[in-house]
């Protein structure tokens, strides 16, 4: 027998042998072996399981009139992508929902999947404002779980269709998955190898959170923000994929792991992301480590656990060796001839191996193609959501000013920035020019169509100051450009953009240490520092109960106030009336920078609000913050359940009350309120949406009826308005 296949091998040709032991096959073969479907199993479990948790109100189902409802703008990755009426939105979230529940049961696996796929890209696509990395990673699960036979284990499926319970699946099913979450890990490290990051200055303020409390007697909250979150953070994330990967630093990468995300959980309020990424560290354990944990439990609970017995072979796996069967003789052949078929790969299943290298490809590529849609591109490179650069750049909006000129009669006028947005997660558009230029379109159309207004034919121009990463606040957009008729194009570079003053940014430094200065000089102060381009002007109205200065750090500046011109030379300070607007010119050749002062005078007047401020201890909030601090671990159980009972709730009686609606024409009676923005994913903590932190939100930005921006200590006012709400409670 030996000498007969002898005799067939020699009778190959020659390129059939080098073929048949190419590396191209070898990977073909290693991509369509057997693995153990129980891993692949609790992922999709535990997948399932969040996402149901997550859509409620993390996806905004609990918020859908609110955000779908009225006469409002949206911020679609291809304009062509519109929301549905209010109560079909309904529908769709409704169908994400079960696509949810199926696939954590695993009942009719593939269209579950489908189900979830489509719904969640299109509520994904359709709002651009409020991407982040975490939501963009749940598609692409959504994607993966699509392609793969995760129903094969502990699935309703399985139940019903006896052929794939406990059936292999092929190797590629966790190639990819673990792909995905090594690339998480690794280009969030390679985006943070950034000046920024590395010298501290993209997160500040974390270390004030109690998970850093062990580290206190040893470092101070400045070492904390820097070695720990910021060097820390890079090492993690650049190390992190490899040592999950090998089995001997596998442990590590869990322990580390876990620590990381167990953390994260409490400082960021940042929906199932963190819980999400606990559940895909088990993907890099043994393909069978659930079976093994089963086979450890008590013998009582086999009858709610799955099988721990060897999968059966399946179809879309490859075999090198015959699968032989353990019945009669006619089963046994029967066995052998589907595992001879078995030992070649298909079309379909070099298809999905094909597949799954373009995926690799695209995602590859995806993060770091920023030179191709360069339309898309600000001060940061790309929409954010898919780049993996996840807490690297920090925000600080000053105020955003919309001026609208008609055209025909030459009226000006003046508009809230946020006149035609329903929450404050969109204040991300003045951040990205695409963004802009969709606002400011829809904008002109919902003017032209404002039966007060007598507006046929609007030029609008923004003027936006942001900072970035602690830098001095300066322009973004051009605000002598019409935003109306401004150029955008996805494939070439913004022309009416500002570029970010990087050459300012050795400033930082001593920004930092002067506003240090003044606040152990007072708490009643504030500090706003400025930047500005040459031949251009600000326009700043101060409040009454202000006290403001102003002194020039850089450049030359002009200030018009009472109708007269004060040159400033830099280290001068001049005081700012009061109550009135003021006009900063910049006439030197480079860009110049100045500082703001603020005083407070009610705040100082007020003993009550005083005594707040000097001893924060004895303010009403921080008395309730402090309350909820001591309540017991059962306490805290019992309100976070309550909450979830409610959201959970209110989002299923809306939903029936839409579906009513739609089925019977009964008048909906939606309860919900308006999240504003305030909803857990969008409650983001530092980082800020995942994306931004703007210390100031859009409302800071808005502009009253006079067409001025409202002052520099508007937040502070807001906060002195309810200090003195919080009185008349008591």
């Amino acid at each position: 027998m030996g000498k007969a296949e002898a005799v067939e091998e020699e009778k190959k040709p020659f390129s059939t042998v080098q073929q048949e032991s190419s590396l191209w096959n070898k990977f073909l073969m290693f991509m369509l072996s057997p693995a153990d479907p129980s891993n692949l199993a609790v992922l999709r479990i535990a997948f399932g399981l969040l996402m149901m948790t997550d859509i409620p109100q993390e996806r905004g189902m609990l918020y859908i009139d609110a955000h779908f409802g009225g006469d409002t703008c949206h911020f679609p990755l291809f304009n062509f992508i519109k929301p549905l009426p209010v109560d079909w939105m309904h529908v769709v979230y409704l169908i994400m929902f079960l696509g949810a529940c199926g696939i954590f049961l695993g009942f009719m696996f593939r269209l579950s999947c489908l189900s979830f796929m489509v719904t969640y890209w299109y509520m994904f696509l359709l709002e651009k404002s409020r991407w982040n990395n975490h939501s963009y990673l749940y598609g692409l699960f959504s994607v993966m779980l699509l392609l793969s036979d995760a129903d094969c284990y502990w699935s309703v499926d399985g139940i019903l269709n006896p052929k794939i319970k406990n059936s292999h699946v092929p190797k590629w099913n966790y190639v990819l998955l673990r792909f995905q979450v090594f690339l998480v890990y690794f280009y969030a490290g390679l985006k943070k190898i950034d000046m920024d990051w590395m010298t501290g200055y993209s997160m500040t303020g974390l270390s004030r959170q109690w998970v850093f409390d062990p580290f206190r007697s040893f470092l101070d909250d400045e070492s904390i923000d820097l070695y720990l979150v910021h060097l820390g953070g890079l090492f993690f994330d650049l190390f992190e994929g490899f040592l999950l990967i090998f089995n001997k630093t596998r442990p590590i990468g869990i322990f580390f792991g876990a620590m990381f995300h167990g953390m994260n959980s409490q400082m960021f309020h940042i929906g199932m992301f963190s819980y999400t990424m606990l559940a895909t560290l088990l993907l890099f354990c043994a393909y069978d480590w659930p079976k093994k944990f089963f086979s450890c439990l008590p013998t009582f609970m086999n009858t709610i656990l799955p099988s721990r017995e060897e999968p059966q072979g399946s179809a879309h796996c490859v075999y090198q060796e015959s699968v032989q069967g353990t019945t009669n003789g006619k089963e046994q052949s029967k066995e052998q001839k589907i595992s001879k078929k078995s030992r070649m790969p298909t079309v379909k299943q070099k298809a999905f191996v094909f597949i799954t290298l373009a995926y690799i490809g695209i995602q590859l590529f995806l993060p770091y193609s920023h030179f191709v849609s360069k339309g898309y591109n600000a001060w940061t490179q790309g929409l954010y959501g898919y780049s993996w650069d996840m807490m690297v750049h920090s925000w600080s909006t000053q105020h955003v000013r919309v001026k609208v000129v008609d055209q025909v009669s030459g009226e000006v006028t003046y508009i809230r920035p946020s006149a035609w947005l329903r929450e404050q997660r969109q204040s991300r558009w003045n951040s990205h020019p695409d963004m802009i230029k969709q606002y400011m379109t829809c904008m002109a159309e919902k003017l032209k169509a404002h039966p007060d207004l007598n507006i046929t034919q609007p030029a609008i121009y923004l003027d936006v100051w942001r900072s970035m990463n602690r830098r001095f606040q300066q322009r973004m957009v051009d605000p002598n450009v019409d935003m109306v008729t401004a150029p955008w194009s996805p494939f070439k570079k913004t022309p009416w953009i500002q570029p970010l003053l990087t050459e300012l940014s050795p400033w930082r430094e001593k920004l930092v240490q002067i506003r240090k200065e003044l606040k152990e000089k007072s708490n009643f102060s504030e500090i706003t520092f400025v930047a500005d381009f040459p031949g251009l002007l600000l326009e700043n109205f101060v409040a009454e109960e202000l006290n403001t200065s102003l002194t020039l750090l850089h450049g030359k500046v002009k200030v018009e106030f009472n109708n007269k011109n004060h040159t400033v030379e830099v280290g001068e300070e001049i005081s700012i009336p009061s109550n009135d607007t003021h006009v900063v010119y910049t006439v030197s050749d480079q860009p110049s920078c100045w500082m703001y002062i603020f005083t407070n005078t009610t705040e100082w007047n007020n003993e009550t609000i005083r005594n707040w401020i000097l001893h924060p201890e004895t303010s009403p909030s921080q008395q309730k913050k402090m309350a909820l601090k001591n309540l017991t671990t059962l306490e805290n159980f019992r309100l976070f359940t309550l909450d979830k009972f409610f959201v959970f709730r209110q989002t299923f009686l809306n939903t029936c009350y839409a579906l009513a609606h739609l089925t019977s024409g009964i008048e909906p009676e939606y309860e919900d309120e308006e999240d504003d923005g305030y909803s857990s994913e969008q409650k983001t903590g530092h980082e800020g949406n995942q994306d931004e932190t703007s210390s100031n939100d859009d409302d800071t930005g808005h502009v009253g009826d006079s067409g001025e921006p409202r002052d520099q200590g508007a937040e502070r006012t807001e906060s002195l308005r309810g200090k003195e709400q919080q009185k008349q409670e008591l």
